[in-house]
């Protein structure tokens, strides 16, 4: 844990790794998803467009659902746009950043499932990075374990706090108790659903199959981890909320999948950006199945 990185001198203003973490995860992301676009033959000029709304609302979302896990969090107003100190959720980036995204998108339609192919895999990078960072904050972390792989936080870490708090151990005791390392896991979750993506991604028949497979591929790994996890109570019928989204995601994944297997075989049959078929114009012939590897 490494929750501090420096303080600027004279300004007396404390650099958080969270937020320099944070930070690189979107810049890692932007990149990626601009790296593909070009590649995919889509207007990069989207990308930076689409950007600020997609984190724009990703910021916002992944803040709400952290109050509403942990109201007890907020004190005072202030308190409640403290996200340099972590206090973010995923998937609230992610419902955030969908939300964003369709704005964006209902005010200047662009190619919106190939679109989504392209920004899947960054998904996918801006959690594994992202997660390093939560590492270090000591957020985020998992139950007691004795595996030789566990590890313990320094004093007046959240660990730390709440193994106090719980009585599990004195308030002189230097180090919490040994715990999952959630945040690995999750990061080495992202970094392996990356390079499944990736590896897709030239092979899919049909735009939106990227961003299918990550909806039901992340679901799994992410419910299985937050079982793990030691600082998220029950939300509902015995899950946490992550886990409760996790199934709402997996089951909107599965009919994606349905509805893409609906549609005819082809790439980049949305550039008039339909959603649905009943909507969709015939797609230019020499772009259908006509996306160039990568």
């Amino acid at each position: 844990m490494y929750r501090e990185l420096f303080v600027v001198p004279g300004l007396h203003i404390t650099i958080y790794s969270f937020s320099v973490l944070v930070l690189l995860a979107c810049f890692a992301a932007l990149y990626l998803t601009a790296w593909r676009a070009r590649r995919e033959k889509l207007d990069p000029g989207i990308v930076s467009e689409l950007a600020v709304w997609l984190l724009t609302g990703g910021i916002i979302g992944a803040r709400v659902f952290f109050v509403l896990q942990h109201p007890e969090s907020v004190l005072r107003f202030a308190d409640l746009f403290k996200i340099w100190q972590g206090g973010l959720v995923y998937y609230g980036c992610l419902i955030g950043g969908l939300i964003g995204s369709l704005l964006y998108w209902a005010r200047h339609p662009f190619p919106f499932r190939p679109m989504a192919d392209a920004v899947a895999p960054a998904l996918a990078i801006g959690c594994a990075i992202g997660r390093v960072g939560c590492l270090l904050n000591g957020c985020c972390y998992g139950d007691p374990s004795s595996l030789p792989w566990a590890i313990r936080f320094p004093a007046q870490s959240l660990p730390w706090v709440r193994h106090v708090t719980d009585g599990l151990i004195p308030p002189y005791e230097p180090l919490s108790l040994a715990v999952q390392p959630t945040q690995v896991y999750a990061a080495l979750d992202g970094l392996i659903i990356l390079a499944l993506l990736t590896a897709y991604f030239p092979r899919r028949r049909r735009d939106g199959e990227v961003m299918a497979l990550l909806m039901v591929t992340y679901p799994i790994t992410r419910f299985l981890i937050e079982g793990l996890r030691g600082d998220e109570g029950v939300f509902f019928a015995g899950l946490t909320m992550s886990q409760g989204i996790s199934v709402v995601v997996f089951v909107a994944g599965l009919f994606s999948w349905a509805y893409l297997a609906r549609l005819p075989l082809g790439r980049y049959a949305d550039l008039a950006a339909p959603l649905f078929p009943a909507e969709a114009k015939a797609p230019r012939p020499e772009l259908v199945a006509s996306s160039p590897a990568s």
